[in-house]
């Protein structure tokens, strides 16, 4: 690494390690380190008061493209693609980003999987971590994306496959993955997703403002307990429901209104479990982790669940 973008580079990993990130697997702080995000990132939005706000690295004026720069090494996500004032496509914060591999359990010589290709910048993380660009394949719905991330790939010296199609549905062509990783939030885990990974696979994957690393044992049975990490993601786009949409809790003490924790549960069981059926389990089951959560997907639907798959609190999840 060289000149100001190296040093913004060195304190992001700094960062980021110090949060404990990289200690299940530190070959990843070997990735960050070498993989340049400004190059996926050469226009953003911040939000500002009113909307967005535009960054450019092309920008004329030297004090803007200084806080281009700065903004692309910030530990924030960062507004790529907008549509009539909707956030369409981000690239992830970058801390969040680091603790999804620690879910993921990614070894050398795995062939991966990404749903949602963004900037790329994930994609480059993932092939320069395996070592092999062949290993990592990524899709995304977005034609004008996947056009935009192969030149970023390019610029950063990555290769990986990149498909243009439906997330959703996988990568046939590709598969079997022993790995898949989603960067966009999911109402229901994909069957096709079963069918592409390997037995003993793994599935990470955002659901429910929150992160579930699933383990797969055949093409109609995945199951897994969620991190103990929030997640808020744009949701994969195709689908009507969105997990953003936050339940009603009015009329619910205040501090579970202000609990992430708490709000969790609701997002979790919306249309199987009221606010206030929430809030009484929540303060029943002394006010529980998101590790004790988890999901199951087989031929009977996808169910959540606390602490146990096989009840006593176990709740179907709608059909997207």
């Amino acid at each position: 690494m060289s000149g100001q973008d190296g040093e913004l580079r060195a304190a992001l990993v700094r960062e980021i390690g110090a949060s404990g990130a990289f200690d299940a697997d530190p070959v990843w702080r070997e990735a960050f380190a070498a993989v340049p995000r400004h190059l996926f990132v050469p226009s953003y939005w911040v939000g500002v008061v009113g909307g967005y706000e535009r960054r450019w690295g092309e920008d004329p004026a030297p004090q803007a493209r200084e806080r281009w720069l700065r903004g692309a090494y910030e530990d924030a996500p960062l507004a790529i693609r907008l549509r009539d004032g909707e956030l369409l496509s981000s690239s992830s914060q970058p801390s969040l980003m680091a603790l999804m591999p620690a879910g993921l359990d990614l070894r050398d010589g795995q062939r991966v999987l990404e749903i949602g290709t963004g900037s790329g910048y994930n994609a480059a993380l993932l092939a320069h971590r395996l070592g092999d660009d062949d290993l990592v394949t990524t899709v995304d719905l977005d034609p004008d994306l996947t056009e935009s991330a192969r030149r970023h790939l390019d610029a950063a010296g990555h290769r990986p496959v990149v498909v243009t199609g439906d997330g959703a549905r996988g990568v046939p062509a590709r598969a079997p993955f022993d790995r898949i990783i989603a960067t966009c939030a999911l109402p229901a885990v994909p069957r096709a997703w079963l069918a592409q990974c390997r037995p003993g696979g793994r599935i990470l994957a955002p659901f429910a403002t929150g992160l579930v690393a699933l383990t797969v044992r055949d093409a109609g049975h995945a199951e897994g307990r969620f991190l103990h990490t929030p997640a808020y993601f744009v949701p994969l786009r195709g689908t009507e429901r969105s997990w953003r949409e936050r339940p009603d809790l009015e009329g619910l003490p205040a501090a579970a209104r202000g609990s992430d924790l708490f709000r969790f549960l609701p997002a979790l069981t919306a249309g199987a479990l009221g606010p206030r059926e929430a809030y009484g389990l929540w303060e029943r089951e002394g006010r529980p982790q998101r590790e004790r959560y988890g999901l199951t997907a087989d031929a009977e639907g996808d169910r959540a669940w606390l602490d146990d798959p096989e009840g006593p609190h176990v709740w179907p999840v709608p059909a997207a």
